[in-house]
């Protein structure tokens, strides 16, 4: 019995321990976040820094578009073009299209045009022959005619026979007269036909040449306003196929492109502006006026001033655009302008919100979302209780809120939020997942 009831404990003891070690392992596996390792920290009261930090692009506030002509007939290679950055004056070539097709329509109209024109002479000339013996048929007709009524004023002085045949004579006179007449009009009508034809087949030849060379003309496009030449990329060089993110070049020469297609522009470099896209927590902190300090990549260690020019209400974001989030787009008027600037060049902008004064202030980290509501939670003893503030203003990295007392001691991460094992020696993560 006493072997028995040995036995049963010491199997009794085997299972507690395995139970124990299960469940040491899982604590291990996921530890409870205690009020020992939470990171935090406090409310404090002092001025918050509205800074808003973004990357812009320089672009041009007026500018005129370079097209290629719209021609039919296909593509048009590019001749001549001029690179960017290049400074052009009113009426200075800026590129040139291979007019060749041009050139052999033009001669074609050509000689369409004179073939025309030897058809009118013919025809006119026909014409003419024509009416001269018409002219002579009709002489000889109306004198016959006169020739019948002078023998049938002899009637009476001839046989009933005789008068029978000079009136029958009149009649056929007469009936010879009016169809030779009525074949004059005929042949006088078709013969102008004939030229109308001919001088319609000219003009249509003539509008053809003049349009052909019309076309010669617009493969030289010129500078429409004093400026910079801006070209755009070449989408049709990967063969029609890209996707955001790739890089393309820029149109150059011996490039083939669609009529009606812009190819660059000029830019007044006078007036040059910033656009940047912005998120819509950034853009509570925007308005028209503010001033803003600016440093372009291309001239390290300068720095260039401005003010907001105007904030879009509009979401700028495209559908094949990997960033999803909301953006709204910002441009900004420079105060002083460089004769380096160029449109495309990049930015990174600082425009100086207005600060808040005076204000309660937390790090953004430790403002979370509970049942739609923003919340921290403040250190209690050995615990972390959820207080609801209101956000007054934020900035990346802080946030004014109203509802709780300076010196509050909260949490930088969500203490309810079940945490991964962290390596030895390994920091806690910092920040809580329901924050914004």
């Amino acid at each position: 019995m006493k072997s028995r009831r040995a036995i049963t404990w010491a199997v009794a003891a085997v299972v507690l321990c395995a139970v124990v070690g299960v469940v040491a392992a899982v604590r291990r596996a996921s530890p409870a976040a205690g009020a020992d390792d939470v990171p935090t920290g406090r409310v404090k009261r002092g001025d918050l820094d509205m800074k808003v930090f973004v990357t812009g692009e320089l672009r041009a506030s007026h500018s005129e578009m370079l097209t290629a002509p719209p021609i039919g007939g296909g593509a048009l290679q590019i001749t001549h073009l001029l690179h960017t950055g290049t400074a052009v004056k009113k009426g200075d070539l800026v590129m040139e299209f291979d007019p060749t097709e041009q050139h052999f329509k033009l001669d074609q109209n050509r000689s369409e045009l004179q073939q025309a024109e030897q058809e009118i002479t013919k025809a006119k000339a026909d014409a003419a022959v024509v009416a001269a013996q018409d002219k002579v048929a009709l002489l000889k007709a109306r004198y016959d005619v006169r020739r019948a009524e002078l023998d049938v004023q002899k009637n009476e002085l001839v046989s009933t026979i005789d008068a029978r045949k000079n009136d029958l004579a009149l009649d056929q006179a007469k009936r010879v007269l009016a169809e030779l007449e009525q074949d004059v009009k005929s042949r006088s009508a078709s013969n102008q036909a004939a030229i109308s034809l001919a001088e319609e087949k000219r003009n249509k030849a003539k509008l053809a040449m003049d349009q052909a060379q019309g076309n010669i003309d617009k493969m030289r496009v010129v500078a429409p306003m004093d400026g910079l030449v801006a070209l755009e990329k070449n989408e049709g060089a990967a063969g029609g196929f890209f996707f955001s993110g790739m890089s393309l070049p820029e149109y150059r020469e011996g490039d083939q492109v669609e009529p009606g297609r812009t190819v660059g522009q000029v830019v007044d470099a006078k007036e040059m502006e910033l656009s940047a896209k912005v998120g819509e927590l950034e853009r509570n902190n925007i308005k028209e006026g503010q001033p803003v300090d600016m440093q372009l990549d291309a001239f390290p260690g300068n720095t260039f001033h401005g003010t907001v020019k105007t904030v879009g209400g509009a979401n700028t974001r495209r559908m094949w655009d990997d960033d999803t989030s909301t953006k709204f787009e910002v441009t900004i008027k420079l105060a002083t302008t460089d004769p380096r600037m160029r449109p495309g060049l990049t930015a990174h902008i600082s425009i100086n919100g207005d600060p808040r004064k005076d204000v309660l202030y937390v790090p953004r980290q430790a403002l979370f979302l509970k049942e739609n509501k923003r919340v921290v939670y403040v250190h209690n003893g050995s615990n972390f209780d959820p207080r609801e503030v209101k956000i007054q203003a934020e900035n990346e990295s802080r946030a004014a809120i109203d509802g709780i007392s300076a010196g509050t001691e909260i949490a930088l991460i969500d203490p309810t939020a079940p945490r991964r094992a962290t390596n030895a020696g390994t920091p806690p993560p910092v920040g809580g997942g329901g924050a914004p």
